[in-house]
């Protein structure tokens, strides 16, 4: 089997996952899944790996994620582990659309910029006083 290499965006995260045979390790930045942030980030990181049931026993996860805060790296590191098994496994695609979409779909939305010659953020306006 080739390497499967994908990569995920949320926010500012950048997740990138390479995929092969080997025995159902998963590491992100070099770290086991059952020790990276919360214990929540790691539910919503099995996710994909529960739907995916027997697939995960047959391969190696390596996942490098940068950037961003805990939770966008979660979701994008989430992304990146639905679109690699859906990659191996094309019967996966569809559990995992009709799960949720974001497994295999990046959500879009990004920060808006601060507007040019205001301090505070991009959508504040001053206080106007009639008094």
């Amino acid at each position: 089997m080739k390497p499967i290499h994908v990569s995920g965006k949320r926010k500012r995260a950048i997740a990138r996952a390479t995929l092969t045979e080997g025995n159902g390790k998963i590491k992100i930045n070099k770290v086991p899944l059952d020790v990276f942030q919360t214990k929540i980030a790691r539910l919503r990181l099995k996710e994909p790996l529960v739907l995916a049931g027997d697939a995960v026993q047959k391969v190696d996860l390596n996942i490098n994620v940068t950037g961003g805060g805990a939770a966008g790296q979660t979701e994008a590191v989430r992304l990146v582990i639905g679109k690699a098994f859906a990659k191996y496994n094309s019967k996966l695609e569809e559990i995992f659309l009709k799960y949720d979409k974001h497994l295999l779909v990046a959500d879009v939305r990004r920060k808006e910029p601060s507007k040019p010659n205001r301090h505070g953020k991009a959508r504040a306006k001053r206080q106007k006083s009639y008094r």
